[in-house]
């Protein structure tokens, strides 16, 4: 008998063999064996409990940052939905924001509330849930600037609340998210009081810039590669040649060079297989080494 036919009871939905490319902004990838969609936190702390403890569990999020490769993900692929998409002022300029919440949203509501100091989440693709686990940020502030604290689902089912400091960031990058696999379920951030309208329109000129200089409507997956000290990853991929040129059904855009696009009909291993290319020829003409920004899961096709 296999683990799959020994799955928990859940409220939530489970899918089998479920194709994972619909679930990302790239829409390339093989299935999952299984996709868990849970109700809410409880629900997943209660699968977790019960789940066999070999089967490896991997979060999705809204696949805004994820490559799935195309020969699929074995185990359980868990993907955070409506339960997890409330947000809601607490007080002292502070917001409470579920790990589903897309960023964009967060900062809208932040800025409602009357709340500053979230606008740059309008600028970073994605949900709060993939936020927590990496630091996301842009232009020049970033999720650790303004996180209180987290809230967390272990691998063993465990429900737990970790601060700030304990989520040890550094640039693009959560020491314990990495080291222990979590699953983030929410959020509470703190900001400074300032008028709506102040806050609105330092937002209006993020999404300004970012339309303008990011292909914001094409299959990407964000920044492709985390920029190493001292350097920018687009003028590295720019000044190798890799600009708008074709590799497969996969390209850097032409509008900016760190983001990875897929053309319409690439593979997992077209987006790769560039993301690798490109790599090792600005090693080999610059001496630096380019670290993939962009989450990659699963197996080979």
């Amino acid at each position: 008998m296999s683990w799959r036919d020994r799955l928990p009871a859940v409220r939530g939905k489970v899918l089998f063999d479920e194709p994972l490319g619909p679930f990302t902004w790239f829409r390339v990838g093989g299935p999952a064996e299984v996709v868990f969609l849970p109700a809410d936190a409880e629900d997943l702390a209660e699968f977790l409990k019960a789940l066999d403890p070999a089967v490896p569990v991997a979060p999705i999020g809204v696949g805004s940052n994820t490559l799935v490769r195309d020969g699929g993900v074995e185990g359980v692929v868990v993907r955070l939905g409506k339960g997890f998409s409330g947000v809601e002022p607490r007080g002292d300029h502070r917001i409470y924001a579920g790990a589903a919440l897309l960023d964009a949203v967060l900062a809208r509501e932040a800025a409602k509330a009357g709340i500053a100091g979230l606008e740059f989440y309008r600028g970073v693709p994605g949900s709060v849930g993939g936020a927590l686990t990496m630091n996301a940020g842009c232009y020049g502030a970033e999720t650790k600037d303004v996180l209180v604290e987290a809230y967390a689902v272990t691998r063993a089912g465990a429900t737990i609340t970790l601060s700030n400091a304990e989520l040890g960031y550094s640039y693009r990058k959560s020491a314990r998210a990495a080291a222990e696999p979590l699953i983030f379920t929410g959020a509470l951030f703190a900001g400074t009081p300032d008028a709506p309208a102040a806050i609105e329109a330092r937002m209006s000129a993020i999404t300004e810039r970012r339309e303008a200089s990011q292909p914001i409507r094409e299959k990407t997956g964000g920044s492709t590669f985390k920029n190493p000290p001292g350097h920018s990853s687009w003028q590295l991929v720019d000044q190798a040649g890799w600009r708008g040129k074709p590799f497969g059904g996969a390209m850097f855009s032409p509008l900016h060079a760190n983001f990875l696009i897929n053309t319409g009909e690439a593979t997992a291993a077209d987006l790769e297989g560039l993301g690798e290319a490109v790599r090792a020829d600005v090693k080999a003409k610059f001496g630096v080494e380019l670290d993939w920004e962009i989450k990659r899961i699963g197996k080979p096709g």
